[in-house]
């Protein structure tokens, strides 16, 4: 079965199990290599690069049906997202579906919910769903070489901009790093997702005064100059922040 055979059948299955004319469009945002990197998947059909996004069933809630889409079409599991914004333009999917008729479940216009979520990508085991060519990460700095259908790219832009704005009252990091890091490491987590470099006595100053970081009795070997310590998170003072934000950032 091609592609557009394959999605003219799951078309008619979509009319009887998801919600008409709502979407959702996760944004993964992943750390590696000193980028920032963003789960995408490539489809069979058009060749172009897609948010895993998709549709939510009639009779699910829309926090549930997130979850489950990055599940079925990544192969994600347990990941925490947050909603942080609704796209809405006209004829914003319509477009990508121009060679079918107008009864296509996916040609319908569709609002959809923007997501967000940040994942260690060596956490995961990527697997692509049946619709993709591949899933894969790519790096942000890699997203104007590529091909992205519909407004997945300005959703992933809205997404970014979003994280530069919860940076500033909320912590950054615990699923983004390995367990164990450095606070060069740490600073260069905020500098790549503030797009700007920080002052690192000042960085480091106020990192430690927040209280979320734990030191631990170990350095980071086989550099060239004196090993750095390394940290590690404090997960209950960490969701405390999470919580209550951030009073002396």
């Amino acid at each position: 079965m091609d592609s557009k055979e394959l999605i003219l059948q799951r078309s008619n299955e979509a009319k009887e199990i998801f919600i008409p004319h709502l979407s959702a469009d996760p944004v993964i945002f992943g750390f590696d290599q000193n980028e920032l990197k963003v789960l995408l998947l490539k489809m069979n059909y058009r060749k172009q690069w897609f948010l895993p996004g998709g549709y939510v069933r009639k009779d699910e809630d829309l926090d549930d049906a997130v979850v489950r889409i990055v599940r079925d079409r990544a192969g994600i599991t347990d990941v925490y997202l947050e909603e942080f914004g609704v796209f809405g333009k006209k004829n914003r999917s319509e477009f990508y579906f121009e060679d079918f008729d107008e009864t296509l479940f996916h040609k319908q216009r569709f609002i959809t919910i923007g997501f967000y979520a940040l994942y260690n990508p060596d956490r995961f085991s990527l697997t692509a769903d049946e619709f993709s060519e591949t899933c894969e990460w790519i790096y942000l700095s890699k997203l104007p070489e590529i091909e992205m259908a519909m407004d997945h790219r300005e959703i992933v832009e809205k997404a970014l901009l979003t994280l530069r704005e919860k940076i500033s009252h909320k912590p950054i990091g615990y699923n983004l790093l390995p367990e164990k890091f450095t606070l060069s490491e740490l600073q260069k987590l905020y500098e790549v997702i503030l797009g700007k470099e920080l002052n690192r006595g000042n960085f480091y100053r106020k990192i430690k005064n927040l209280g979320i970081l734990k030191k631990l009795d170990e350095r980071r070997t086989g550099g060239a100059h004196k090993a750095p310590d390394l940290y590690s998170f404090d997960e209950e003072n960490y969701l405390k922040a999470l919580e209550n934000g951030l009073t002396s950032w």
